[in-house]
């Protein structure tokens, strides 16, 4: 009995225009940066200082999620698309979203 190799498991390799990945990874940070700004701002104490947020559990509560979420942003702005959709995807999302982002960080600020 004669026994077929098995399959290969990897992605096959995508030829991706140099352009297509430059401008989707410079939409993707740009919007994650206005994510960790807006995020950052508003994770602050509302009344008092950072060095005196302990004082208050609801500041305390806020500023713990917000550094989370700021790092769960920034560990996503080290991870690139895997494939060309990826990219694609990156680059309509950011056409659409970058807008409503930067009006979230003017609003907030």
């Amino acid at each position: 009995m004669r026994r077929e190799s098995p399959p290969e498991a990897e992605l096959p390799v995508s030829n991706i225009p140099a352009r297509l990945r430059v401008s989707a990874l410079i939409l993707r940070a740009v919007f994650i940066a206005a994510l960790v700004v807006v995020t950052v701002h508003v994770s602050m104490p509302q009344n008092e200082t950072i060095w005196t947020a302990y004082d208050t559990p609801d500041d305390l509560i806020r500023m713990a999620l917000g550094l989370a979420v700021c790092v769960g942003l920034v560990i996503q702005l080290f991870r690139r698309p895997r494939d060309a959709s990826g990219y694609r995807t990156w680059i309509y999302l950011g056409l659409a979203a970058i807008p409503f982002a930067v009006i979230c960080l003017v609003y907030t600020w």
